[in-house]
């Protein structure tokens, strides 16, 4: 498997072998653009050079989520200063 990205301006493009179920043997995916699926998976999207059917080639492994913005820690209080009270 063959992936190579090629930096465009706002988009990234990747050039991946997939297997197409029309033209059944394995071809390079054209035009192809990595999505995540609803559960969570990363996936590649393309068509077929040959018959323009669309491709769509499941990568291993969960999206990395977005790292805007740490995760907060919840702040727990602070320990009361216990007080004595003082018998005269």
């Amino acid at each position: 498997m063959t992936c190579e990205a090629h930096k465009a301006p706002g988009m990234v493009k990747f050039m991946a072998e997939g297997y197409c179920v029309k033209c059944k043997a394995k071809k390079e995916i054209v035009d192809a653009v990595e999505e995540v699926m609803k559960n969570g998976r990363r996936a590649i999207k393309g068509k077929c050079p040959t018959c323009g059917t669309v491709m769509f080639k499941i990568l291993g492994g969960k999206a990395a989520p977005p790292s805007s913005t740490p995760p907060a820690a919840p702040v727990s209080p602070a320990p009361a200063a216990s007080e004595t009270p003082s018998s005269s």
